[in-house]
């Protein structure tokens, strides 16, 4: 791995005792370190120290300069374990999340003790798509796609139920910086981990949502089948299944990390 930027000082939260086992939570694109709120109580109660961040252009993280690749991000989040001083940490990733969680594995395994790739894709193409949306978010800002992105985060039911999370999710994406947005866009647009998910060595588990149009099941199961002994779970959600259920997200991540699942 040979990142093409500098790494940035990510703004980042830890809670949970300071003696815990760490667990990494890392967002989806146009996501900040609070879509994990759902998460932290149950993590910290289990006796976990939980490290959220925003990454970069995302959040109250720096913006970059020029376009990205997952390879940057995972430069980011190592430097930023270097930073804590935290040597190895379960990690888990939602969508783009899942990709730079992924790609940790890969490239630092020594510091992976597992691994939670979740409504994500070892490759979400086509290159040209993501690039069509980094230059419609450069030149109308990330608000132009807010709507359309929550209506592919949450399934409509879940939307109607809780309309407060639905409005708090488009208010974070909308509020993403168009630079940083845009540049993690290019990063997906060049991300292909396929031939290399038999070189992940940490136990794995891969979470899918049933209803998720963005990173549809299909996608989850290959994870599954390329990474050795990986196990599946499928959500009946969308592509934030830890927002849309949270009770049966927390409790397979736990079993997970405690080795059971």
């Amino acid at each position: 791995m040979i990142p093409a930027m500098p790494a940035l000082p990510l703004h980042h939260v830890l809670d949970g005792p300071p003696d815990g086992d760490v667990v990494v939570l890392s967002n989806s694109l146009g996501a900040a370190l609070a879509m994990w709120d759902a998460q932290v109580p149950a993590l910290v109660a289990a006796g976990y120290r939980v490290l959220r961040y925003d990454m970069r252009g995302h959040g109250r993280s720096p913006e970059p300069e020029g376009s990205a690749t997952v390879d940057d991000l995972v430069g980011d989040l190592l430097a930023l374990l270097d930073r804590l001083g935290i040597v190895e940490a379960h990690v888990a990733g939602v969508s783009l999340g899942g990709m730079v969680s992924m790609a940790t594995a890969v490239a630092a395994p020594a510091r992976v003790r597992s691994l939670a790739p979740c409504f994500t894709a070892a490759r979400l193409g086509p290159p040209e798509l993501w690039a069509e949306r980094a230059r419609t978010v450069r030149a109308e800002g990330t608000a132009a796609l807010a709507d359309a992105v929550v209506g592919r985060w949450l399934t409509p039911a879940f939307a109607a139920r809780a309309p407060e999370t639905a409005r708090a999710l488009r208010e974070m994406i909308a509020t993403t910086s168009d630079a940083g947005y845009a540049s993690c866009c290019e990063a997906i647009a060049s991300f292909d981990l396929v031939d290399r998910l038999g070189a992940i060595a940490a136990r794995t588990l891969v979470v899918v949502g049933a209803h998720d149009p963005a990173t549809p099941p299909a996608l989850g199961t290959a994870i599954a089948a390329g990474i050795p002994g990986a196990r599946l779970l499928t959500l009946e959600t969308a592509h934030l299944g830890n927002v849309e259920q949270p009770d049966a997200f927390n409790a397979a991540l736990l079993a997970h990390l405690a080795g059971d699942a």
